[in-house]
């Protein structure tokens, strides 16, 4: 039991915030300590975790709307962009140290590769010549948390405080990318294709210095059951300006995360988890303020895989089940995870 405790300390700051990648509080908010499990145990972690976001649903408030719909605003005289869909893969690294059972340090490096599609802002009939796209894949926000459990001997409650810094590439309305107007190849930082430039909350990185806080906190419940409850609560404090002196600010974002494991099988160990997101507005000249801020839950069941001595498996599916969004903004039916852990 203790070398699962161990695990989850060394991953407790895996949860990608990907909500401030893209688009409100449709990103991943899957608990990856939680998955492993708790510890004490002193020593390094490996992790590697892949995240699969295809968000294809166009969703107002709790419900979901059809692009039509959303056109039908500009056939009236609006101004409204009507998305078509934005897909997230994201690969992150993590490297963890505990040196003693009360302190854990621990360094992420996110990859981000997303593609997004829009109309713009067209009216009805919408037809494929309307759509536009763009790609960007590169290096995400990298983040560094401290985790502190020495307050109580059995270790099974702790703190986090972290920051994540401005290293993924961020153009502020000039972003560097790919992408398609209509069937034509273009250069999403001039030629045709320079009304649709990469939205600033699509961009690999925010551009912002971010303070991440923390908690968690886990109790056996019965002779199989763990049961856990973590929060996370993650603000900007330092913007980026753009040559224009513009600015971006992602808004605040806060998750929860609660749930069981069944532990009869320390080699096999299914397990649900209730992901809670709320995001704030983002704020300044460059955001959309309007179609960014939101809160989702997500039932979350996996498994957690002992595949060798020290090394571990997870996978999770994450199903949506409450959202209710400002503005329009484009949601997924559906999250994977997997990741593997190795301590030595």
């Amino acid at each position: 039991m203790k070398k699962h405790y161990s695990i989850l300390v060394a991953l407790l700051a895996t949860v990608p915030a990907s909500a401030v990648f893209a688009c409100a509080t449709c990103g991943c908010s899957l608990s990856s300590d939680a998955a492993m499990g708790y510890s004490a145990s002193t020593g390094w972690m490996v992790s590697l975790q892949y995240d699969y976001l295809n968000q294809n649903q166009l969703r107002l408030g709790s419900s979901s709307i059809s692009p039509a719909q959303v056109a039908a605003i500009n056939n009236a005289g609006g101004n409204q962009e009507v998305e078509n869909g934005t897909i997230n893969r994201y690969v992150t690294l993590g490297l963890g140290y505990a040196p003693s059972a009360d302190w854990n340090f621990k360094l992420m490096v996110p990859y981000i590769d997303r593609s997004h599609t829009t109309y713009g802002s067209a009216s009805n009939p919408l037809s494929s010549g309307d759509l536009s796209g763009a790609t960007v894949s590169s290096l995400g926000d990298i983040k560094f948390i401290t985790s502190y459990q020495g307050l109580l001997p059995t270790h099974n409650l702790g703190f986090q405080l972290g920051v994540k810094l401005p290293t993924g590439n961020y153009g502020g309305p000039n972003a560097a990318g790919t992408g398609t107007v209509g069937r034509d190849p273009v250069s999403f930082t001039s030629g045709p294709g320079t009304g649709s430039l990469l939205d600033t909350s699509l961009q690999a990185g925010t551009g912002s210095t971010d303070l991440i806080v923390g908690a968690y906190y886990y109790q056996p419940v019965s002779q199989n059951f763990d049961a856990f409850v973590n929060g996370q609560f993650q603000a900007a404090v330092m913007q980026r300006l753009d040559q224009a002196g513009a600015d971006y600010r992602p808004g605040n974002l806060a998750t929860v995360s609660f749930g069981l494991r069944y532990e009869a099988n320390p080699d096999i160990v299914p397990q649900l988890q209730m992901n809670i997101t709320r995001k704030s507005q983002d704020q300044g000249a460059l955001a959309d303020t309007a179609d960014t801020a939101g809160t989702v839950a997500y039932l979350s069941p996996g498994v957690t895989v002992a595949v060798a001595k020290d090394t571990h498996l997870y996978a999770f599916l994450q199903l949506p089940v409450y959202s209710k969004l400002a503005g329009y903004q484009l949601f997924p039916r559906w999250v994977a995870t997997v990741g593997l852990t190795h301590a030595f």
